[in-house]
């Protein structure tokens, strides 16, 4: 049975104490340096108590202070190209005094367990180790390798898998990743599952800083030569602009499955998107949902300014930071394009604030969606699948980029409006834990069987 603390199976308490231990641990960076070494020297120590061998457990770090894990599940006779299945250590910072419970102790409450990292995502480290634990003891043999990696810096730069990706490519080069940090399974409110969510893509994330300049003086003198007023007008041309519509392979599969459950004022836009007629007029009712609006088109939006020295002097410099969610099959260098021509007339230059990684979609493989849709309906049966394109960013994008194809399953059931992924009283609900950790125990047999 899935159950509260008085049920657990031994996997399930072994996966409860490692989530504690981890949360336990503060891993949000401190200055320039990581604070995830400490937890990967603990669970490679830990896979190597249960017989993995010495030399298939590595913690390597780019900078002090970081811990990417990498652990083999050797097979006996590969044949095929190993899977790859991902999370990370990092977590963002937590102040206790915004918090019911201690931030850095799993706290078991009213079905759930709370701690900063539990739904991102901690809990999934805790439950692939806790799977691979077990499939040792069982004495599973997979027909390919099997390779964990955990990684020390995705919620603040992602430069740790960048750098194993181009520095350590062997020790988790893969036919494809498995991430436990994107994909769910939807709950309606009364808790029957909706959807299986399978991320396929991710939004390129990219902030360019708009900048003005003007002579300055004394403001008892204005001229019409400000700084402010023209960063000012530039952000109106971002603010009216709309990208134009564009769906890729996961986006326009998503909508097409979506119409089926979609509310009804929005299920003829749905249809309409699941068939690409991208200038059908029921489209607009979609697009009033920010989130759906942000799946069918780039977006840009100011979320930084800072101009002028002092109340009574005019200003010399203005500077404004749009950030924009640029859709995979696009490109940042064609979005600068885009916001040099909108922001021209006014004077503003524009530039990358930093280099934008870029992946694109992976493809809907049945090889691989295939097992995932077969494990979800042994466990929630007739639930449909849907591939979706996260609006967000996760080491996935690293991965995709470097030609590993990359699908975030993590299985969680949550209600997608309380997800409480790096807000206070962050937490997840047990019975979901353990049967996400069900689902990965079956969904890693399938594929390396």
């Amino acid at each position: 049975m899935w159950g509260g603390a008085s049920a657990l199976t031994p996997t399930e308490d072994l996966a409860r104490d490692i989530l504690a231990e981890l949360v336990a641990m503060d891993t949000s960076p401190a200055g320039d340096t990581g604070r995830t070494k400490e937890s990967a020297d603990r669970l490679a120590a830990m896979l190597k108590r249960a017989g993995f061998p010495e030399a298939d457990v590595q913690v390597l770090g780019l900078n002090p202070g970081d811990g990417n894990l990498i652990a083999r599940y050797r097979s006996r006779r590969p044949k095929q190209k190993p899977v790859l299945l991902i999370a990370h250590l990092d977590a963002v910072s937590a102040s206790p005094f915004t918090w019911d419970t201690n931030p850095l102790q799993l706290v078991e409450k009213e079905g759930y367990y709370y701690g900063r990292g539990t739904r991102d995502i901690k809990g999934g480290v805790a439950m692939l180790v806790a799977n691979f634990i077990r499939l040792r003891a069982e004495g599973f043999r997979p027909n390919r390798d099997l390779i964990l990696l955990f990684t020390a810096d995705e919620e603040y730069s992602g430069g740790n898998v960048d750098w194993l990706l181009k520095e350590h490519r062997p020790l988790i080069d893969a036919a494809f990743a498995l991430n436990t940090d994107a994909g769910q399974v939807d709950l309606l409110p009364d808790g029957r599952p909706e959807a299986f969510g399978v991320q396929t893509a991710e939004k390129i994330y990219a902030s360019f800083a708009l900048e003005a300049s003007s002579p300055g003086g004394h403001s008892s003198r204005p001229g019409p030569d400000n700084a402010i007023y023209k960063v000012a007008r530039a952000l109106a041309r971002v603010e009216q602009f709309r990208f134009p519509r564009d769906l890729n392979e996961t986006a326009r599969v998503y909508f097409e499955r979506w119409a089926a459950m979609a509310p009804p004022e929005l299920a003829p836009g749905a249809r309409a998107l699941g068939a690409a007629r991208l200038d059908d007029p029921a489209i607009d009712t979609v697009e009033e949902s920010p989130y759906l609006n942000a799946l069918i088109r780039t977006t840009c939006v100011a979320t930084q300014l800072r101009g002028g020295s002092a109340e009574n002097s005019l200003p010399e410099r203005a500077r404004a930071v749009v950030n924009c969610r640029i859709l995979p099959q696009s490109s940042p260098a064609a979005v600068e394009t885009v916001l040099r021509d909108l922001v021209a007339a006014d004077g503003v230059t524009v530039a990358p604030v930093a280099p934008a990684p870029v992946g694109p979609p992976s493809p809907l493989d049945p090889r691989v969606l295939g097992p995932i849709e077969a494990v979800a309906g042994e466990m929630w049966p007739g639930i449909p699948l849907l591939p979706e394109m996260s609006p967000g960013a996760t080491d996935g994008v690293f991965l995709r980029g470097a030609g590993i194809p990359t699908y975030g399953v993590g299985a969680v059931p949550e209600d997608p409006d309380d997800d409480t992924s790096h807000a206070p009283n962050e937490r997840i609900r047990i019975e979901a834990f353990h049967q996400a950790m069900e689902f990965w125990y079956r969904l890693t047999k399938r594929l390396a069987e």
